[in-house]
């Protein structure tokens, strides 16, 4: 069974400079969605938003199963119906036949930024070999970002620390709420003019 709830609001820090922001964190998994098996990527994600996010976020967690039909409508009522800016997901990114994460996140994309997943690569190879065999993607769907993470709670941490750093800005392009973020933790990237910190 699943530690997280479906709704988690996370106040942030009283000198934020930021706005609400709607994060959805969707862990793809056969034995999770089943019971079977505790979800450790969701958690993962969830504690490394509240290490990083300075401003207050309303975290929407949802479990499905590697189902390319079930991924894909989990993710247009995060994006269309729930109104997450950003959408992470974890597991279902590798090379086996019932890995379809991949798939299912370009088919509700209406953009794709290839750099989400050549960053993703590059960070893990300098741990296992083996990423090579992921197939992570990211992308636009309306004014949402979709990425995709590992499954593995030490593989989610080393690559979400080093993606989230273009997140905020992305967001910004779309014309999403404006994210703060605890430097220490995670320094985002802003141009100077896109900063409401001075």
């Amino acid at each position: 069974m699943s530690c997280l709830n479906t709704l988690t609001s996370l106040d942030g820090n009283a000198d934020n400079c930021g706005d609400l922001v709607h994060i959805g964190i969707l862990t793809v998994s056969d034995r999770a969605s089943r019971g079977e098996y505790e979800d450790e990527g969701g958690p993962a994600i969830l504690e490394f938003l509240k290490e990083a996010i300075a401003s207050p976020v309303n975290v929407h967690y949802s479990c499905t199963a590697d189902d390319i039909v079930q991924i894909k409508s989990e993710l247009i009522r995060l994006s269309d119906e729930i109104g997450c800016s950003v959408i992470v997901t974890t597991g279902g990114t590798g090379p086996a036949a019932r890995d379809v994460t991949p798939e299912a996140t370009i088919a509700v994309c209406e953009r794709i930024l290839d750099g989400f997943g050549e960053q993703m690569r590059a960070v893990s190879l300098q741990y296992v070999p083996t990423a090579i065999l992921s197939r992570q993607v990211g992308g636009t769907r309306g004014s949402c970002l979709i990425f995709n993470l590992p499954g593995r709670p030490k593989a989610i941490r080393e690559t979400i620390d080093e993606i989230w750093q273009a997140v905020p800005y992305c967001v910004d392009l779309l014309g999403g709420p404006y994210i703060d973020m605890n430097d220490s933790v995670c320094n985002a990237f802003r141009p100077k003019n896109a900063s409401r910190r001075k």
